[in-house]
């Protein structure tokens, strides 16, 4: 079985990170990580490699573009058993992504403020996360994907005993993306439903643009 070489944490809920990539790091599994998560686990002391530094592209646009890269994406949905994957993959310097933990933006608590607006809205949809996780569910066959920390434990126990979880913890870890990103879009979607372009004010002069 392949060991885990590299994680990817980018996470919203922060909680038991530290842990979670310090037992990873413990393992001689690089850390790749964005934003305040970095922060946080290099205040816990752990060595950790912006995802700038490991695609050689800045954030930017705000943090709007922070993951959206083909080192990222190719390192996450690369089959390893695909020999012309492989390949493709030397060609271009792309290095496998084994674990990616992360969750959303709190679209459905900021919509939950009375005092929201639909640019506040539009901020806290969440687009680098759910491609991630889509990616990363739909390679399930070779990647871990974590959106619960209820999960670390078992990821853990798996890694420690046998190098790299098993295609059953990964297919159901895989099936909980997918609840996610769909309850997510529909909760975006429902609330879009409600905003009216005729008094809210981000659309006011929008048509001096056009």
């Amino acid at each position: 079985m392949r060991r885990v070489e590299r994680a990817l944490i980018s996470l919203t809920d922060k909680s038991g990170c530290e842990g979670f990539a310090g037992a990873l790091a413990a393992m001689g599994i690089e850390i790749l990580s964005t934003g305040g998560t970095a922060q946080k686990l290099r205040a816990s002391g752990l060595k950790v490699t912006d995802v700038s530094e490991f695609t050689g592209f800045p954030e930017m646009l705000d943090g709007r573009v922070k993951t959206l890269h083909p080192l990222v994406h190719g390192g996450i949905l690369n089959q390893r058993e695909n020999a012309d994957h492989q390949r493709q993959c030397r060609q271009h310097g792309i290095k496998p992504i084994d674990i990616v933990a992360v969750n959303l933006y709190a679209f459905a608590q900021t919509v939950a403020d009375p005092g929201c607006t639909l640019a506040d809205a539009i901020e806290n949809i969440d687009i680098g996360g759910p491609t991630l996780l889509r990616a990363s569910a739909k390679n399930f066959q070779d990647v871990t994907v974590i959106v619960d920390p209820a999960d670390y434990p078992q990821v853990l126990s798996e890694l420690q005993a046998r190098g790299n979880t098993t295609l059953a913890t990964r297919f159901r870890l895989a099936r909980k993306v997918f609840e996610l990103t769909s309850t997510y879009d529909t909760a975006i979607a429902q609330w879009l439903r409600i905003v009216d372009p005729a008094v809210d004010p981000y659309f006011s002069g929008a048509d001096d643009h056009a």
